[in-house]
C-alpha cells in the first residue's frame, strides 16, 4: 500500500483520475503491482476531499487527475508524482527523506519481490561507470605500482573483462553482506500497523525488508557515483583522486538514509549496514586485486 511521503501514513492511492480527453470522469482499470509496477494506486472518486488538478507521468494522455490528500497531516500525500526524473534526481543528491519515500514504497515497490525494470538498468549503468573509473585510476599510478601484475599487458577485450567481473563482484559482495544482516538482526519488521496506520511514530514507515528492496534502496541511493563522468570532459590535477573520494562518502550517507527509511531503523543501525557493507566490498577487491599484482593499487 503506497504511503503519505511527509507523515509516512498509509493511502489507499495518491492520485485519481477525473477524465480523459474531455470525456468526464472515469475509473481507471485495475493496477496489477506484482507485473507492471506503477507510481500509485487509484480508487473511487467518491472518497476524495477536493485537490488540484495535476498531469502525472502515469497519467494516459490527455487525462486530468487530482492528487490526494492525506487524512493524517492534510498534506499531499505524495507530490513526487507530477515531478519529472530530474526533480527527483536533485532531490536524492540533496538527501531528502521525502523523495526516498516516493521512491522505495510508492513507485519501486512491488508485491512479489523482483526488481524493476528501471533497477536493474540503473545497476548495469552504474556498474559500467564503476568499470571505467576503476579501469581509468589503475592505468593513472606510477608504474611501479602495477609492474608486478600481467593485467596492464594484456589485450583491451581481457583487461575490460577483468574489470568487469571485479566491479561485479565488489558490488556483490556489499549487496549479499547487508541483505544477510538484515536477516540475522531481524532489522526491518514491521513497527505497526499498516492497515490502519498505526504506527509508533508519525514518521515510522512500513517497513520492508525484503532482500530485493535493500538492493533497490543501494541501487537508488547510490547515483551519486554517476558525477565523477564529469571527468571525461574536465581534467583534474589530482587524477579525479579527492573527487572519487568525496563521492563515496556522499554515497555513503545516501545508502545510510535510505536504508533508515526503507528497514525503520535509526541512524545507529543503519550506519552499521553501510560500514559492514563497504568492509566486504573493500575485502574482497583488495583480494581480487591481489590475487593479479595489484594489491598495493587499492
Amino acid at each position: 500500500m503506497p504511503i503519505c511521503i511527509e507523515c509516512c501514513y498509509p493511502i489507499p492511492q495518491l492520485y485519481h483520475v477525473l477524465h480523459s480527453g474531455g470525456t468526464g470522469a472515469r475509473k481507471p482499470p485495475p493496477i496489477n503491482r506484482s507485473t507492471k509496477p506503477t507510481q500509485a494506486n487509484v480508487t473511487r472518486k467518491d472518497k476524495l476531499p477536493p485537490r488540484r488538478n495535476v498531469k502525472p507521468a502515469t497519467a494516459a494522455h490527455g487525462s486530468d487527475v487530482r492528487l490526494t490528500q492525506c487524512p493524517r497531516c492534510k498534506r499531499f500525500a505524495d507530490k513526487y508524482v507530477e515531478h519529472d526524473n530530474v526533480v527527483l534526481f536533485i532531490d536524492l543528491v540533496l538527501v531528502k527523506p521525502q523523495v526516498y519515500r516516493h521512491l522505495l514504497f510508492n513507485r519501486l515497490a512491488r508485491n512479489d519481490d523482483e526488481l524493476d525494470p528501471s533497477i536493474t538498468r540503473l545497476g548495469v549503468l552504474l556498474l559500467l561507470f564503476d568499470v571505467y573509473l576503476t579501469w581509468s585510476r589503475i592505468e593513472t599510478l606510477p608504474s611501479h605500482m602495477t609492474a608486478s601484475s600481467p593485467i596492464p599487458h594484456l589485450p583491451i577485450l581481457l583487461q575490460y573483462a577483468f574489470y568487469l567481473i571485479f566491479c561485479a563482484t565488489a558490488t556483490l559482495a556489499q549487496h549479499l553482506t547487508v541483505r544477510w544482516l538484515v536477516k540475522l538482526v531481524g532489522i526491518g519488521v514491521h513497527n505497526g500497523d499498516e492497515a490502519t496506520g498505526d504506527y509508533q511514530d508519525n514518521n515510522d514507515a512500513p517497513a520492508r525488508s525484503t532482500p530485493n528492496g535493500i538492493s533497490t534502496a543501494l541501487f537508488v541511493s547510490s547515483c551519486m557515483k554517476l558525477f565523477p563522468i564529469l571527468m571525461v570532459v574536465w581534467k583534474y590535477d589530482d587524477s579525479g583522486e579527492t573527487v572519487g573520494r568525496g563521492v563515496e562518502w556522499a554515497v555513503g550517507i545516501q545508502n545510510l538514509e535510505a536504508l533508515r527509511i526503507l528497514l525503520g531503523c535509526g541512524y545507529l543501525g543503519a550506519a552499521g549496514l553501510v560500514g559492514a557493507g563497504w568492509a566486504s566490498q573493500w575485502a574482497m577487491a583488495r583480494l581480487l586485486l591481489g590475487l593479479v599484482g595489484l594489491g598495493k593499487c587499492l
